[in-house]
């Protein structure tokens, strides 16, 4: 049995390593997963963000690595149960010149300027707290918008809190700041998505993230990228 799975290039989630082959926490959980349905060949797939849900959709790939759940992915493509509850943080060059600590800040400088990767949660995010489209700088990818922030094109960027640490523990010229929780405590939660003419795959991958995610297994792999109890421990229980 094969399955096709498609990522991006965005650690500690997923990225392609030194030796040319995918890595990270989610193609980690994914391996393990897939291993104990039975599947004996993974085929990793890199792609773009624009192209996860067309890919799958139409049949390129099997999976696509976790991202967010939201309301208008889930009517064209199954997602499988939570696998982290990730909130929202800002990279930043050292410093934080701009004092850019939220959405709300970035709106309130009209200079700031915000880059996010075009077709993300983030995007509906800044421009739910009063962004302004003229602030903000859409990317193909998290490598170019970082390209970008370092040579002062851009202010912040936009991604996962957790994200933003571990690439701000990489490079001394960066920092990160999280943004404040929801008024619920609730974080966003990612998820797998499958075509949904394929309920086989979707099944299958459920009743085993069911058996293993909040595993003591689980938690050392995940904790090996950044992931801690606080991105886990919401869904565990899913």
């Amino acid at each position: 049995m094969k399955v096709r799975i498609a990522y991006l290039e965005e650690p500690p989630f997923y990225w392609t390593g030194e030796d040319h082959s995918a890595t990270g926490a989610d193609i980690e959980l994914a391996e393990v997963v897939l291993r104990a349905i039975g599947v004996t060949s993974i085929e990793h797939q890199l792609t773009s963000f624009e192209e996860l849900l067309p890919g799958v959709q139409e049949g390129r790939w099997d999976m696509n690595v976790p991202i967010f759940v939201t309301a208008e992915r889930a009517e064209r493509v199954a997602f499988s149960v939570p696998v982290w509850a990730l909130g929202d943080g800002f990279l930043l060059r050292q410093g934080n010149p701009k004092a850019l600590t939220s959405y709300g800040a970035v709106a309130a400088r009209t200079d700031a300027r915000l880059g996010i990767v075009a077709g993300t949660v983030q995007l509906d995010s800044a421009k739910s707290a009063g962004v302004s489209n003229g602030q903000i700088v859409a990317f193909k990818g998290q490598t170019e918008a970082i390209d970008a922030l370092l040579a002062g094109k851009i202010d912040a960027y936009a991604s996962t809190a957790v994200g933003s640490r571990v690439l701000a523990s990489a490079n001394q010229e960066l920092e990160v700041v999280a943004h404040e929780t929801s008024k619920d405590g609730r974080a966003p939660v990612g998820a797998f998505s499958f075509s949904k003419g394929n309920p086989e795959l979707l099944q299958a991958v459920n009743e085993q993230l069911r058996k293993y995610l909040g595993s003591a297994d689980h938690r050392a792999r995940m904790a090996k990228f950044g992931l801690t109890q606080t991105e886990l421990d919401s869904v565990s229980a899913t």
